[in-house]
């Protein structure tokens, strides 16, 4: 890729804000995670509590993510986000000045945590519409490295809890937020070319497409294992293993750290390859180590191995999955962030779940990974079916610049 092309073609303020805003709305979408062996303690929460805590922003961001994607067409992305950022802003200020005192209250703080988690749909559409189709893949895997404050979250949270108690996190985590809010409504611009606000009747139009569909299934496989595992692992660190809190958090930032880093690196593969292809590529890899980890390694540190490398296939998969997104869905590019990102936390919030589930119901985790890992072998299978179609359609060379 030639870089003075790329940074000649978009807005790199811009670029540089959505990064900023995501990578610190994931910190803070997925913190009850890494919060979870202390609030767990301290609230007597038992297998299948301690699942649905760290599933629930998951769900919540999913579902929000669309009315996001809605706001974002209708207000332009940079208004969007910035409502956003107040209401998780004020919901963290309230958690940490009065204090969370039962499962329930968890949920609730979990459910505006969900509003953190629909910046995708807000960061991806602001950075996306400053780019030409030949540095989508780039442009949206920048932006997407936001999800690096997932890895922010692991190796800061249970280190901070110990210290200062889990309460006054929400608190500290509060000083980054308001900075970057300060950052991106100074440099933040939505892009000239902003398509016209839509009906809401017509944002239902798209899911009579059924390459809408597909692409939802391939996100909530890629991405719903990328944030399921983020929000999970800290727990089963400690649960499967014994390690403390704060020991759990860094062996899950390792794993989350390095699936959101290659984010990028899997949008890049796929403009130069293509995403159907590298994305099928992604799929073998993450059935495969997940179906290793379902056997319950005998050491932390092989987990931690499996769970890399499986973290690595998913987050190339993300990006992989956003080369292609665009160029199908151009002109709905804001609705379909939000129609497939709101798929990811579906996937995210089912997997996050079910591993709580099966550890209650079961004993083991076994059955949770190996469902995930059978999911992603079906994508593969939807993908396989569907590529001949998409690569002489609107993934013909003669259409697009870009490679399919």
């Amino acid at each position: 890729m030639d870089k003075k092309a790329f940074l000649k073609a978009g807005h790199p303020p811009t670029l540089l804000a959505a990064f900023l805003y995501f990578d610190l709305a994931f910190m803070v979408w997925v913190i009850l995670g890494p919060l979870g062996v202390q609030i767990a303690a301290d609230l007597g929460l038992d297998h299948a509590q301690k699942g649905l805590m760290v599933a629930i922003p998951v769900l919540a961001g999913a579902i929000l993510r669309l009315f996001m994607g809605v706001l974002v067409d209708h207000l332009k992305p940079k208004m969007a986000g910035a409502i956003g950022q107040v209401i998780v802003i004020a919901a963290l200020f309230v958690a940490w000045q009065f204090g969370i005192h039962s499962f329930e209250q968890t949920l609730v703080l979990g459910v505006f945590l969900g509003v953190a988690g629909a910046s995708f749909a807000v960061a991806l559409p602001l950075a996306s519409r400053w780019y030409p189709p030949e540095h989508q893949g780039t442009a949206l895997g920048i932006a997407g490295a936001g999800n690096s404050g997932t890895a922010i979250a692991a190796l800061v949270a249970p280190g901070l809890a110990a210290a200062y108690g889990w309460t006054n996190v929400f608190g500290l985590a509060l000083i980054p937020l308001v900075l970057v809010f300060v950052f991106y409504l100074v440099v933040a611009k939505d892009a000239p070319e902003c398509p016209p606000a839509k009906p809401l009747a017509e944002y239902f139009k798209v899911l009579k497409d059924k390459d809408a569909w597909w692409f939802m299934f391939f996100y909530a496989v890629t991405f719903g294992g990328f944030v399921g595992l983020a929000s999970s692992l800290t727990i089963y660190f400690n649960t499967q293993y014994g390690l403390d809190a704060k020991m759990a958090g860094y062996f899950t930032a390792a794993c989350v750290f390095a699936g959101s880093m290659v984010r990028p690196v899997g949008g890049a593969v796929a403009d130069r390859i293509g995403g159907i292809k590298s994305l099928s590529v992604m799929y073998v890899f993450a059935a495969l180590f997940l179906g290793i980890v379902s056997v319950g390694l005998p050491t932390a540190w092989m987990a931690l191995v499996v769970f890399v490398a499986a973290m690595l296939a998913l987050g190339m998969g993300n990006g992989a999955v956003f080369q292609l997104v665009p160029q199908r869905f151009r002109k709905e590019i804001g609705v379909m962030t939000g129609l497939v990102g709101m798929a990811g936390g579906v996937g995210g919030f089912y997997l996050a779940s079910s591993l709580g589930y099966a550890k209650q119901a079961t004993g083991s985790y076994q059955s949770g990974f190996l469902i995930f890992a059978a999911l992603a072998l079906a994508a593969l299978v939807g993908l396989t079916a569907v590529k001949t179609r998409w690569r002489t359609t609107w993934g013909a060379a003669h259409l697009t610049s870009a490679k399919i």
